[in-house]
C-alpha cells in the first residue's frame, strides 16, 4: 500500500501519465510522510465520457474520481490535504472542473498490502517514515 487510481473522462498520452504519476507520487510522499517507493498510482484514462457525476434533477456532469487505498490513520485533515492537491494536480495538467473531481479514501491496516520489495507486509503507519 498505498494505491492511487485516476480516472479520467479524456484519453490521456503515456507521457502526460507518467507526469501525472510523478506529481501524484511527490505529494504523496510529502503529504503522507512516507517514501515515494511504497506508491503505486495507475491512470485509466477512459476518453470523452468515461467518468460522469449522476444528479439529483439533470443529466449527468462528466467527471473525474480519484481513488485512494492508504494505511489507516493520517489525521482528516492530512486527508483533506492530499485530497485538495492531487484535485489540484489534476486540474493544472487536464483542465478539469474541479467541482466534478471526487477524491474517495479507503483505509487499511498495514499487513494488507504484501510488497516484495520490503520483504513482506507493510507495516501500520507510526509516523514520519521518511528516509
Amino acid at each position: 500500500m498505498p494505491s492511487i487510481q485516476v480516472d479520467l473522462p479524456l484519453d490521456v498520452t503515456a507521457a502526460a501519465k507518467r507526469e501525472l504519476a510523478a506529481r501524484v507520487g511527490k505529494t504523496y510522499a510529502e503529504s503522507m510522510q512516507v517514501n515515494a517507493d511504497l506508491l503505486t498510482v495507475s491512470v485509466h484514462d477512459l476518453g470523452p465520457g468515461g467518468v460522469w457525476r449522476c444528479h439529483r434533477d439533470g443529466d449527468p456532469t462528466p467527471s473525474a474520481l480519484i481513488m485512494c487505498d492508504i494505511r489507516s490513520g493520517r489525521p482528516l485533515q492530512t486527508r483533506a490535504e492530499l485530497a485538495q492537491a492531487l484535485i489540484d494536480t489534476c486540474v493544472e495538467l487536464f483542465d478539469l472542473d474541479r467541482l466534478w473531481i471526487k477524491v474517495e479514501f479507503t483505509q487499511h491496516s498495514g499487513d494488507e498490502m504484501y510488497h516484495p520489495h520490503l520483504g513482506g507486509f507493510n507495516q501500520d503507519w507510526t509516523g514520519d517514515e521518511r528516509r
